[in-house]
């Protein structure tokens, strides 16, 4: 066999290195931008999901401890069926949609996933004019979808002695609203609990912690429509 002089066998071994080097450093410098630029995604991907509860007593807990109100109910309900997700309590005793609207912007954070947005029986109580708790949560809807959120709207139902023609008016706002904007709907959401003594507090009106524990129950399968809206806008989470 033909043997290659030995300056030439040196000049042809320092080339490939060279260029092996520089491969592999534009390789690293490659990976280490591609790291960086999907860092953000990939903690979006893996972070719990944010859900902010917006209401008024019905979810604040009125006269309940912090550990029976209906956030952190449903947080523990769905962390139980495996969901990574943090349910924040953003109710007031009292609110109206007036009220809700007023403080939307810094009751919901910033990067909240989605919103179940309670609002409305105050304004019934107090016979309030249905075509104005429409517009509130019209505008409340808007300011949460403006913000990225997805929006669960869980409906109320006017006391039967404020007439029908009140009744027709406030019980359509939810239905009429969740088709406008393609939300998430939970039709009423004292479902299964309103006017049974068992499940409510002795003002007969705001649910118990077993009142509580019922509503979750039963909204938790519209809950889960929520998170999957939230997950198919997210970027898979990487595997391995």
């Amino acid at each position: 066999m033909r043997k290659v002089p030995p300056k030439v066998t040196r000049a042809n071994m320092v080339l490939p290195v060279l260029l092996c080097n520089l491969l592999s450093r534009r390789n690293w410098l490659a990976a280490a931008l591609v790291t960086l630029l999907l860092a953000p995604t990939i903690a979006n991907a893996t972070e719990p999901l944010r859900i902010v509860v917006l209401g008024d007593s019905l979810v604040a807990g009125y006269r309940l401890p912090p550990s029976d109100a209906f956030p952190a109910q449903l947080e523990r309900a769905l962390k139980a069926r495996g969901h990574a997700v943090e349910v924040i309590n953003a109710g007031v005793s009292g609110d109206t949609t007036a009220a809700g609207l007023a403080r939307v912007r810094w009751s919901v954070p910033e990067n909240t996933n989605a919103v179940i947005l309670e609002l409305g029986g105050n304004d019934a109580l107090r016979g309030l004019d249905p075509a104005q708790a429409r517009a509130n949560l019209d505008k409340i809807i808007t300011a949460l979808k403006a913000g990225g959120s997805e929006v669960l709207l869980a409906g109320m139902m006017a006391p039967r002695s404020l007439g029908p023609d009140y009744v027709r008016k406030f019980d359509a706002i939810y239905a009429d609203l969740a088709r406008k904007y393609d939300l998430v709907f939970y039709p009423f959401f004292l479902d299964g609990i309103a006017l049974d003594a068992k499940l409510n507090l002795d003002d007969g009106m705001h649910p118990n912690a077993k009142g509580v524990a019922e509503i979750t129950t039963r909204i938790l399968p519209t809950v889960e429509q929520l998170i999957e809206r939230v997950r198919a806008k997210r970027p898979a989470a990487p595997k391995g």
